[in-house]
């Protein structure tokens, strides 16, 4: 993937950078790049911009994207999505309203890194705080489901559940119909939320 350019330091990290942008499908935020790749800021910011230059990478609302057609969102990030747990939402919630509440937003110890494209749902993803793993929030008209991530959080299932547990909690406190929202009165549901086999997607 050098397209062109020499092998050399920065060369290697413009090709980390882009092959991390083809592989979300979506937008990544400049920290959620940074912490994916280990990157130091200036290293990553003089990196944008020569893709950018390139006209590989355009920076648009919320991060960065790669200006190539992409694989598979399924496989993008390292690893296939594994269904931990289901929220079905009130009828007539909105999924841009859903977006507007959490992306973006760091919740405990789970920071955002931006939002990649599912197809049917959109796919909003955090990283822990110690880099070892992400959590992928799936939106929906009618429900959310919160994914982990196959062979992440340092090879431990429990700690990959443990992030996707603390995404759910706070994903839901986000969601409760606000003060102005009269007329919305079902409540939040959750449908798959114990430890066990995968969860159908």
């Amino acid at each position: 993937m050098n397209r062109g350019r020499p092998a050399s330091a920065p060369a290697r990290l413009d090709d980390r950078v882009l092959a991390t942008l083809e592989g979300s499908a979506g937008r990544l935020a400049f920290t959620g790049l940074r912490r994916l790749l280990g990157a130091h800021p200036e290293s990553l910011s003089r990196s944008l911009h020569r893709l950018e230059r390139e006209g590989l990478v355009e920076r648009v609302d919320g991060g960065y994207r790669a200006l190539v057609a992409p694989p598979s969102a399924g496989t993008s990030h390292g690893g296939e999505r594994r269904a931990i747990a289901r929220v079905e939402l009130p009828p007539g919630t909105s999924v841009d309203d859903l977006t507007e509440r959490v992306a973006g937003r760091w919740f405990g110890s789970l920071r955002w890194v931006g939002a990649i494209d599912g197809g049917s749902e959109r796919l909003l993803v955090w990283s822990r705080r110690d880099g070892l793993g992400r959590v992928v929030l799936g939106l929906r008209p009618h429900e959310i489901v919160v994914y982990g991530r196959e062979g992440e959080a340092g090879g431990d299932p429990g700690e990959a559940e443990d992030a996707a547990y603390e995404l759910l909690y706070h994903a839901v406190q986000a969601f409760r119909p606000r003060p102005d929202e009269r007329g919305t009165t079902a409540a939040l549901l959750v449908t798959a939320g114990t430890r066990g086999p995968p969860v159908d997607n």
